[in-house]
C-alpha cells in the first residue's frame, strides 16, 4: 500500500490570489483609464486571467513531485559470447 498523499504545501496559498483578486469589485469599478477604447473594468478582467495563469504556473512548479525513476535493471555481463567454428 502506498504512503497516503499529502497536498499541504504552502506554495498552494498562493492560488488565493486569483480568487480572490476579482472579488474585491473597488479595483476594477470605473470606467477610466481606457486602454485602446477598452473600459477599466473590462481590460482589468482581462489581465485577472494572466495573473491566474502565473500564479497556477508559480505554484505547480513549486509544488510539483520529481519523477519517479525506475531501479536499474541488474548489470548483465559484458563478455562476448564463445563461438567455436567446427
Amino acid at each position: 500500500m502506498s504512503a497516503p498523499r499529502s497536498d499541504r504545501s504552502p506554495w498552494n496559498w498562493l492560488l488565493v490570489i486569483p480568487i480572490v483578486l476579482p472579488l474585491v469589485t473597488p479595483l476594477y469599478n470605473f470606467d477610466s483609464p481606457r486602454l485602446w477604447g477598452f473600459p477599466a473594468f473590462y481590460w482589468l478582467q482581462f489581465s485577472f486571467i494572466f495573473v491566474g495563469v502565473i500564479t497556477t504556473s508559480i505554484v505547480y512548479q513549486m509544488t510539483k513531485r520529481p519523477p519517479v525513476t525506475p531501479a536499474a535493471p541488474a548489470e548483465q555481463s559484458t563478455k562476448p559470447a564463445e563461438t567455436t567454428d567446427e
